[in-house]
């Protein structure tokens, strides 16, 4: 980068998309294989009640990955898979089904992007890997560094110019620590309590929030009708809340990143970006 103090901002205190891929989770996918034994049964007993009902639980965008980055996301959730007894190597996204476009087709996309946006900084946040081989994980690792090529940002780079005070480990992706610390009620009622859980990706003083809502069993029974979507749209006022009660920073009690569901909706971006106000 010729001026890496440029997207500070957008490197540390920014949006992000929880589940990136599910705009386009494929209808006639069968169920991921990382599922339960009861859901991968019902599914093959009652397909043409039991598909559309995880269609509806499992979407959490309906904008596509450059709609997301032209949005201002900047934190990309890609939760990567290889089908069962698919004997190709290529690789899917997954979120209880697999997508309808491979992960190279959509790391393209993002490429495309990053050449029409020189001077932005993106993350890619590659997880899951259900089904993977170490034979597919080097093939995962060979198309990344074949279609980014000089765009990758070296492992032994220093991160000291993007951070104010050096507060950061210079490799901040090389340890990542899955930690759930928040769960809370949004809101109750009589049908149901629903459950707000908090995901913080954690490496040295780097913080990434996944603010996403959680549906049990009772409350899917209870609302044949709804959707993630619909239950998340509900409960913006009060994400919002708490976003705003954010603090951007390298301190235990400040988050970097928020990532949420169905960004283009509300002023979810907007929100998290005006946290480096607070700087």
């Amino acid at each position: 980068l010729k001026n890496p103090t440029f997207s500070v901002h957008l490197f540390l205190y920014s949006a992000g998309s929880h589940d990136t891929m599910t705009y386009c989770l494929d209808r006639h996918s069968a169920v991921s294989g990382n599922e339960s034994k009861l859901v991968k049964f019902l599914n093959k007993c009652m397909p043409c009640i039991v598909h559309p009902i995880i269609m509806k639980w499992s979407t959490t965008q309906d904008l596509t990955v450059t709609e997301q980055l032209e949005a201002g996301v900047r934190y990309l959730d890609f939760r990567i898979a290889h089908k069962a007894n698919d004997p190709s190597m290529n690789l899917y996204f997954v979120h209880m089904v697999y997508t309808t476009v491979t992960v190279q087709d959509i790391l393209w996309e993002v490429l495309r992007w990053l050449e029409t946006h020189p001077r932005e900084v993106v993350i890619l946040a590659c997880r899951n890997f259900d089904g993977l081989t170490k034979k597919l994980h080097r093939h995962l690792i060979a198309c990344i560094k074949e279609i980014f090529q000089c765009k990758l940002c070296p492992r032994n780079v220093s991160t000291r110019p993007f951070f104010k005070n050096n507060a950061l480990h210079r490799t901040v992706w090389r340890r990542e620590l899955n930690l759930t610390v928040l769960s809370q009620f949004l809101f109750s009622s009589k049908e149901h309590l629903m459950m707000c859980h908090l995901m913080i990706f954690v490496s040295e003083k780097f913080f990434v929030a996944g603010i996403n809502l959680t549906e049990n069993l009772r409350y899917i029974l209870v609302h044949p009708f709804g959707s993630l979507k619909k239950m998340t749209l509900q409960s913006f006022p009060c994400l919002k809340i708490w976003i705003k009660q954010q603090y951007p920073g390298p301190k235990k009690e400040c988050i970097n990143i928020i990532a949420g569901d169905f960004i283009g909706n509300d002023d979810f971006v907007k929100d998290v970006i005006e946290l480096n106000r607070k700087i």
